[in-house]
């Protein structure tokens, strides 16, 4: 598995380089930001960890870069911003997960192997549909009454989610052990806010509402029942 490191700190990126070439990951590590997304644009890679705050460009702005090429590739963010507002920011520009400093390595092994594992297991060509939207798998591409709708990498993974599970209701727990990893604090309201995101490009343009809320329990997908 090789691995794509973007972290200019010498000696956070020497830790994490000297542990994951421990685990038997091949590493390559860039000192700042237009370097990380050179790299990231011109190679490739099963996994990204990239810190936010970097020279040159940020965090952010290069997973941005990242995310217009490609829509797979799992990308992790480090930093030490850890307020609901900067893992939001984080989650709207693509990142899979968000690892906040200072953090134990076991931990950050943990949710790279999550992260890879998670990707091992995309189910190649699996097109998922229910009324008039369709979700590619394979494609990485939604359309609703034919027109394609343009979500972000998290937004995709809680549209998959809720339409494997058509028909039963998720709870909040549920959602983010699927699609959150160990970032989801149970405290915050960032998975209501992501349904919220879903739900004005899915559902707010059209007649018929397809993501509902169990008050209580959590969300489910199924058609308007009217």
């Amino acid at each position: 598995m090789k691995i794509l490191l973007v972290e200019d700190e010498p000696k956070v990126s020497a830790f994490i380089r000297k542990g994951l070439e421990e685990e038997h990951f091949d590493v390559e590590v860039a000192y700042d930001g237009p370097f990380g997304a050179r790299l990231a644009l011109s190679h490739a890679f099963d996994l990204i960890i990239l810190d936010v705050i970097l020279p040159g460009l940020s965090g952010f702005e290069v997973l941005k870069t990242i995310r217009q090429r490609d829509q797979q590739v799992p990308v992790l963010l480090l930093t030490a911003l850890g307020t609901t507002t900067d893992k939001l920011e984080g989650f709207n520009a693509g990142a899979d997960d968000y690892l906040v400093k200072p953090f134990d390595f076991p931990e950050l092994l943990a949710r790279v192997r999550a992260l890879v594992r998670r990707r091992g297991h995309v189910v190649k060509g699996a097109v998922l549909a229910l009324a008039d939207l369709i979700l590619d798998t394979a494609a990485k591409t939604v359309t609703r009454a034919g027109q394609p709708l343009k979500l972000t990498a998290r937004e995709f993974a809680l549209l998959e989610l809720l339409l494997r599970n058509q028909g039963r209701v998720l709870s909040r727990a549920e959602i983010a052990e699927h699609s959150w990893e160990d970032s989801f604090d149970a405290g915050s309201n960032v998975i209501d806010v992501y349904v919220n995101y879903l739900r004005n490009k899915v559902d707010k343009p059209f007649p018929s509402k397809l993501i509902h809320t169990v008050v209580g329990m959590g969300y489910v997908m199924r058609e308007d029942e009217r």
